[in-house]
């Protein structure tokens, strides 16, 4: 995911989007911590999304 992508979308898109990753994030740290993830990257990946998402919404914010 990039960040012009998120540029794009409105603030209800964003916080929806948000609350996914955040919900995926969750899932992958308990795969994690039973031995069934078989790469540990994507807890990197979805956590940067997620700081992607948090400034896009902050840009639009002010």
């Amino acid at each position: 995911m990039k960040y012009i992508d998120l540029q794009e979308k409105s603030l209800k898109e964003l916080q929806e989007l948000l609350k996914e990753k955040k919900v995926l994030l969750f899932t992958l740290k308990q795969k994690l911590k039973t031995m069934q993830l078989t790469n540990p990257n994507e807890i990197r990946e979805v956590r940067r999304d997620i700081a992607r998402i948090n400034t896009a919404i902050s840009a639009q914010n002010k």
